[in-house]
């Protein structure tokens, strides 16, 4: 998805379709506008959201005014929160995990059940 900024006082959010099925969709990032283009402008919508949200929380927790840095500071904390869920849903002990396996024991038991009287 390529991005291309424009002025900072466009509207919140449009849409332009395109003939090879892909949309272009103007977001507003941090009070800069860009047009993204992707197959699902609602999910781009909400990438930009989230961006938005994050680079807006860093600013309010820093003196950092530069959006580069503030931009930087957001992709680590969105990063960090990846890798988090990353480590939480690979890990053996996660409860998905210990859940799935206590479903499948069960599951083996009441087939077993069944192939013995059935």
């Amino acid at each position: 998805m390529a991005s291309v900024p424009k002025e900072s006082n466009a509207s919140r959010s449009s849409e332009t379709s395109t003939p090879d099925s892909a949309t272009s969709v103007r977001v507003e990032i941090f009070d800069q506008a860009y047009n993204l283009r992707g197959t699902d402008p609602d999910y781009i919508k909400q990438l930009a959201e989230y961006v938005d949200s994050k680079m807006r929380a860093v600013a309010s927790q820093t003196t950092t005014v530069e959006t580069i840095r503030l931009a930087v500071l957001a992709a680590l904390n969105i990063a960090d929160e990846y890798h988090m869920l990353l480590k939480n849903n690979d890990t053996p002990s996660s409860e998905y995990s210990k859940r799935a396996k206590t479903l499948a024991l069960v599951l083996d038991e009441v087939l077993e059940t069944h192939r013995r009287t059935g």
